[in-house]
């Protein structure tokens, strides 16, 4: 199996551009093991505090590891990629940044680690959360494809992708993203331990990680935005869509939209749709701190659509 490296220089970038140079080629169906640095490019170590925020260089945040040319794709595609093994690091950092964040300016600024263990998450200040523990769930905050044109940063989600901080991004999805450049161009970032609906202040509890992951290619399936296959639990199996945009009401307006175009394919009118998005979808607030834009999903358990 292939291995990208994301903790050599070559292997980065950092803006999302059809004239980012691919650092591996892969055959549809192939599965790549991808090393991937936490969200600060490496900049913060374990044992910094607070006080070394101010040296971060926020023009290396959010590095992404590609990327990848999958052979044979090209505009009008659909890149399947399936989540098939993450693991997450044994320490993580989450920090409350100046000027971001959905309260941004309200809050000093403050750099909190935490000590990953298995399942469980703690902080190694003894004085901070107190006797909290967070389950940890890892998942990748950065999947994304080329854009067909022009040149974006790595913050705001885009409709190809991006950082889209969407939890349910975790290992056993499978991601559905639109192919606008030959060879789509896809690459991942920004690994997290745990994170709430939101990601309010601006991080969850960053870390690095070692992704496996299989890209697959879909020909004749058209998208407008990313859609995932997820789950909730062993008993809670979802299909997920995703409005991105610069309005959180036009985001939540294009989730539903997406979802009753999924619900289509499974045999279900658009008024039947809609009305099984009203009765049993679960809107949410995926990403609202990236701004311009946001991320609202709609999930909805497989066994309703099924029939």
């Amino acid at each position: 199996m292939k291995i990208l490296d994301g903790y050599q220089e070559k292997n980065l970038h950092f803006k999302w551009s059809p004239e980012n140079k691919p650092v591996m080629d892969i055959d549809p169906g192939e599965s790549v093991i991808i090393r991937i640095p936490d969200s600060s490019t490496m900049q913060i170590k374990r044992d910094f505090t607070s006080s070394d925020m101010k040296n971060i260089d926020n023009s290396r945040v959010d590095a992404a590891v590609g990327p990848i040319y999958v052979k044979g794709a090209g505009p009008g595609d659909v890149l399947k990629v399936k989540i098939e093994k993450l693991t997450a690091g044994n320490w993580g950092w989450s920090a409350i940044i100046d000027n971001f964040g959905v309260l941004s300016n309200e809050f000093q600024e403050r750099l909190v680690i935490w000590n990953l263990d298995k399942d469980k998450a703690e902080t190694r200040d003894p004085k901070f959360l107190v006797g909290v523990k967070i389950h940890i769930e890892p998942f990748l905050g950065i999947t994304g494809t080329a854009p067909a044109e022009g040149s974006y940063g790595m913050i705001p989600p885009q409709k190809f992708g991006g950082n889209m901080d969407n939890r349910f991004l975790k290992e056993g999805s499978v991601l559905y993203l639109p192919v606008n450049v030959e060879g789509a161009l896809v690459s991942f970032a920004d690994p997290h331990a745990a994170q709430g609906d939101g990601e309010v202040c601006g991080t969850a509890i960053e870390t690095s990680c070692e992704a496996t992951v299989n890209i697959d290619l879909i020909h004749g399936m058209d998208i407008k935005y990313p859609r995932l296959e997820s789950f909730e639990s062993v008993k809670s199996d979802y299909i997920v869509s995703m409005g991105i945009g610069n309005s959180m009401e036009g985001a939540a307006r294009d989730a539903i939209r997406e979802m009753i175009a999924i619900l289509g394919d499974h045999g279900f009118s658009a008024e039947e749709g809609y009305i099984l998005c009203s009765v049993a979808g679960k809107l949410r607030i995926s990403e609202m701190v990236d701004m311009p834009n946001f991320v609202v999903s709609m999930a909805m358990d497989r066994d309703l659509i099924n029939r």
